[in-house]
């Protein structure tokens, strides 16, 4: 198996004639759109192996048998995304109402989904392939459910004007494959559902079964985007790190070839019993002097460039770090940093990075809650998703001593609750507050209440004294 060295075409969206659909949708125009979206596949499918650490290193020619032939794969896709993940994911994101019932609600349906697990699988997908989609259905139990789907399982048709607005999504795969007929030997007959704002359509083959009635009003599918390019996060630096796995791969043939380096011996002859396979035995042998000092014993070994190959990776690995803007927290330029600000400063390229993925993030969540919330069964106001606060936090270590003094030297400069903000370990700055004044309360009671005490037994001793 071989791959083309030319980069894939990015997943631009798929528009269409909205008078296309205007009788309805039929399955010649879906097969055409699927056709389109097959092209994509290439694509989706090299970035998940680059993922998975099978790399293109694994799928160049063989060489000979004699010859070192390693195949090493440094696997920074793996590392740039779990590492920006964990980064700026790895803390849950908040979501929050004035209105407690609608925020009670919406925390029920992300426990009933998982929502920790879900969203951070969901944001790998977007941060592998460039962007991802969410299907959310209602189960046999009538309850709002979402699943995180990969973009080679579904693609949404939007209409050719400058909004572009959706107007159809499809999510399909393939049966396994039983025909002797089949144009392709991996493939069965393709099956999966058409979407759109009215209902969901059931197809298998060329031919539509089941049609059901879509109960939100909406098209049951949003995407979630890295950026609007639906460029993945390891994509532009894809090249340098194959060019890495080249490198270093030559770098331990020749390791290999040092170790089983070619004995020369020059001036006598051995005795062909003894060296019966030059390239096995890896011995090389001229002779014809009848002079003992004239016989030449030693190993015979390319040159190699091993100070070219060590700055070449270094370079390799600094450009990979730099172009994809994830900081290598590895290094100990990182371990060094002793104060929030310097630490701040070696991950501001990431921190920018996922800044500009929260605005992405937080446009797409409102739009889950939009159709979460279309539902009279889940919130009686369907616009109640119009209030919804998103909150994201970056994961990163704190220095606690130094925020609880920069959160003392704001005292009578800001409010109370900016001041509690300033500390990373208060979650929800206005909770805090309010378990500030119901401590403050107790105390107060409780003074009083010694107070009260206090004064009563002073008033029974005087008592006691006037009768005594």
């Amino acid at each position: 198996m071989t791959r083309s060295k030319n980069p894939y075409q990015l997943p631009d969206p798929l528009v269409c004639d909205p008078s296309r659909i205007q009788n309805g949708i039929s399955m010649e125009l879906v097969e055409e759109y699927i056709k389109l979206h097959n092209k994509r596949k290439q694509r989706y499918r090299y970035l998940e192996m680059m993922y998975k650490g099978f790399h293109d290193i694994f799928f160049s020619p063989n060489k000979p048998n004699w010859k070192p032939d390693n195949r090493l794969v440094a696997n920074f896709p793996r590392y740039i995304t779990d590492t920006f993940m964990g980064y700026a994911y790895g803390n849950r994101i908040k979501k929050t109402h004035p209105d407690q019932t609608v925020l009670d609600t919406i925390t029920a349906f992300e426990d009933a989904n998982e929502i920790s697990d879900h969203e951070f699988e969901l944001l790998k997908y977007v941060c592998i392939f460039g962007h991802a989609f969410e299907y959310l259905y209602q189960d046999e139990k009538s309850q709002t459910k979402m699943t995180a789907v990969k973009p080679d399982e579904l693609f949404v048709v939007y209409d050719d004007t400058l909004k572009q607005r959706a107007l159809f999504a499809v999510r399909y795969g393939y049966h396994e494959n039983n025909s002797q007929t089949s144009n392709d030997q991996n493939l069965g007959d393709m099956y999966g559902e058409i979407l759109t704002r009215d209902s969901i359509i059931a197809f298998d083959g060329e031919k539509k079964e089941d049609t059901q009635e879509n109960p939100y009003g909406y098209i049951p599918v949003v995407e979630y985007r890295l950026n609007d390019e639906r460029i993945g996060l390891f994509e532009t630096v894809g090249g340098l790190i194959e060019e890495y796995n080249r490198v270093i791969s030559e770098k331990a043939n020749d390791v290999e070839a040092f170790a089983e380096a070619y004995l020369a011996i020059l001036g006598a002859e051995v005795d062909e019993d003894n060296v019966k396979r030059i390239r096995d035995e890896r011995v090389i042998n001229f002779y014809g002097t009848d002079n003992a000092s004239d016989v030449v014993v030693q190993f015979l070994t390319k040159p190699t460039a091993d100070g070219t190959q060590e700055n070449l990776l270094d370079r390799l690995e600094k450009q990979i770090y730099q172009i994809s803007m994830v900081a290598n927290i590895s290094d100990e330029a990182y371990g060094n940093a002793t104060s929030g600000v310097s630490l701040a400063y070696k991950l501001q390229a990431m921190s920018n990075l996922a800044l500009g993925f929260d605005r992405k993030i937080e446009k797409s969540l409102k739009k889950r809650y939009k159709i979460f919330c279309s539902l009279a069964t889940n919130v009686p106001d369907p616009d109640a998703w119009k209030e919804i606060v998103i909150t994201t936090s970056r994961n990163i270590p704190n220095n606690r001593a130094e925020e609880t003094s920069i959160a003392k030297d704001a005292e009578g400069l800001v409010s109370k609750r900016t001041q509690l903000s300033l500390l990373s370990y208060v979650d929800d700055p206005d909770a805090e507050l309010e378990r500030i004044q119901e401590e403050e309360t107790k105390d107060s009671e409780l003074i009083q209440g010694l107070f009260a005490e206090h004064d009563h037994e002073e008033v029974d001793d005087g008592e006691a004294g006037i009768e005594k």
